[in-house]
């Protein structure tokens, strides 16, 4: 009888293993980060005139904009609601990625400062530049259905001229574009928002030349 109990005993056993081993969660998956890579080179036409010198502001976010998560939004559920990726984010905060890509593109054909730099310029008896001030009002994937969405940014762009008496409105102008998404997923979202932050930001050096 004992002979035949300890068999059944290890087999029992064993199969409470097997099932212990398949209760286990899967391992957590590994999270990504994302930039928009490399700004695609532009080469200036012949003859291009060089602009003035630019001081470019730092972009001012919500609070939702503040850290490096990935935000994305289900127009088809709620609107309203911005929800993070949980295995996917940036390399810094959308401001930030923002103010390098716009950086990158007015540098195509003008100087831009930061303020240090400006008020280098001024002390030793330059002209002070104009002013670029940005508000990122949106920066998200919008899901229009669960294998459809785009990204989408809005700016709100203000420029000011430097006076003696303190900085003086030039011209605001609000900036969106929209781009689709290659994919319903975070890859996507990144692909899409990089190309509607260069459309922006192409859009953004057009109109400062007529100003």
């Amino acid at each position: 009888m004992k002979r035949l109990l300890l068999p059944l005993m290890l087999a029992a056993l064993l199969a409470a293993l097997l099932a212990g081993c398949k209760a286990l969660p899967d391992k957590p998956v590994q999270e990504v980060m994302y930039d928009f890579g490399p700004a695609p080179a532009v080469p200036l036409a012949p003859g291009t005139p060089e602009r003035p010198p630019l001081l470019l502001s730092d972009v001012q976010v919500g609070v939702a904009l503040e850290g490096a998560g990935m935000l994305y939004r289900l127009a088809y559920e709620d609107p309203h609601q911005l929800r993070p990726y949980a295995f996917a984010r940036w390399s810094s905060p959308p401001g930030e990625l923002v103010h390098q890509r716009l950086r990158d593109v007015l540098g195509r054909d003008r100087a831009v400062l930061d303020p240090r730099s400006a008020s280098t310029l001024t002390r030793r008896g330059g002209v002070a530049p104009p002013v670029l001030r940005l508000e990122l009002d949106e920066f998200s994937q919008v899901f229009a259905s669960a294998g459809q969405s785009e990204g989408v940014l809005r700016l709100r762009v203000t420029l000011l001229e430097s006076t003696p008496g303190g900085e003086k409105l030039v011209a605001q102008r609000r900036f969106e574009a929209r781009r689709p998404a290659p994919s319903a997923d975070a890859a996507g979202g990144v692909r899409a928002l990089a190309a509607a932050t260069e459309a922006v930001a192409v859009d953004i050096a057009a109109w400062l030349r007529e100003r």
